[in-house]
């Protein structure tokens, strides 16, 4: 049902759409929001997030977007069924008033399509009738960055895009939705100010800042979120701990599908710095496992050294180099 659909709706997604799409992946979200800041002239930046959106997906909304492009009653039923299939957790049923089933595989399909009709579609109108400068929209799922020139366009739009959200039964959550002054103006404007350097912004488990190129000339920045990376390194020393006793050779082995699949998506150009300082803390969190097993004769740093040298791990690679030029 969800190929159908989504080949259904393919022809009706906007550009500006990324996440869950045949063909699209976070790292073109993130490449279009790195071009538009060096190339156009982007001021401002709207980060915006969606409280709690899987969960507050309202069925009635959702169900009228859908009808207004399938008319088979079929998958209509088939679609109100899983909207409506409940929640069974350690034995107890709960019903689902609102939200789409976790973890479904229809359930990406149908937040895009909510939010085509609900976001992508009502900012384009908006852009259209309402901005006095460029704008652009950048979605991945529900999370998304609103690029502006001009700071009115901004005002206005966050004001606007409060009103719109609610009238889906959405919020936007107040602590992590902010407009932020970004570019390649940026830090000459807040200078002249006598203000600190520009702010970042977090997208996609990077976060964003202001930098320059070795010849001085403005360039975007991303480094690893921290959070994302406390996180991951948190889940990495605890899955350590548990393999602790099983054979090196599947220590390793297991460590360096970790490691490759990090560099996969955070293999980005100018995170080079944040890949190194995962791969260090990676190797201590392997050493301290190993070091704990051991009874009559601890593992020493010589040793396990030693071991790297015969079982090395994957080095930093970074997978998405982009050259694009600075401004």
């Amino acid at each position: 049902m969800a190929e159908v659909l989504s080949a259904i709706y393919e022809a009706d997604f906007l550009d500006c759409s990324y996440g869950f799409r045949p063909g699209r992946s976070a790292h073109q979200a993130l490449r279009t929001i790195h071009d538009a800041v060096i190339s156009e002239r982007v001021k401002w930046v709207f980060e915006a997030d969606i409280r709690k959106f899987y969960d507050s997906i309202d069925h009635e909304w959702l169900m009228r977007i859908v009808e207004h492009r399938i008319a088979d009653p079929r998958i209509l039923r088939l679609i109100r069924q899983w909207l409506e299939v409940g929640v069974l957790e350690n034995g107890v049923y709960a019903e689902t008033v609102e939200g789409t089933p976790q973890g479904a595989g229809i359930s990406p399909l149908l937040a895009n399509i909510f939010l085509h009709y609900a976001l992508d579609l009502w900012v384009l109108q908006w852009m259209r009738r309402a901005a006095t400068g460029p704008m652009r929209l950048v979605r991945y799922a529900d999370d998304f960055l609103l690029t502006f020139e001009r700071r009115a366009d901004a005002d206005r739009m966050a004001t606007a895009l409060a009103e719109r959200l609610a009238k889906f039964g959405l919020r936007l959550h107040e602590d992590k939705t902010r407009l932020i002054e970004f570019g390649r103006f940026a830090a000459a404007n807040r200078r002249r100010r006598s203000e600190g350097r520009p702010e970042t912004f977090d997208f996609l488990g990077f976060t964003h800042y202001c930098g320059k190129t070795l010849d001085g000339r403005f360039m975007v920045h991303r480094k690893t979120q921290r959070g994302r990376l406390v996180r991951k390194l948190k889940e990495l020393r605890q899955e350590l701990k548990r393999r602790m006793h099983t054979p090196l050779r599947e220590q390793h082995g297991w460590l360096a599908r970790v490691l490759r699949g990090h560099y996969a998506y955070y293999g980005v150009t100018g995170n080079s710095y944040g890949l190194r300082r995962f791969l260090t803390q990676a190797v201590r969190a392997w050493h301290g496992a190993i070091w704990r097993r051991g009874q009559k004769r601890r593992m020493s740093w010589d040793r396990f050294n030693a071991l790297l040298r015969a079982n090395p791990l994957p080095p930093p690679r970074l997978v998405h180099v982009w050259r694009g030029r600075a401004a």
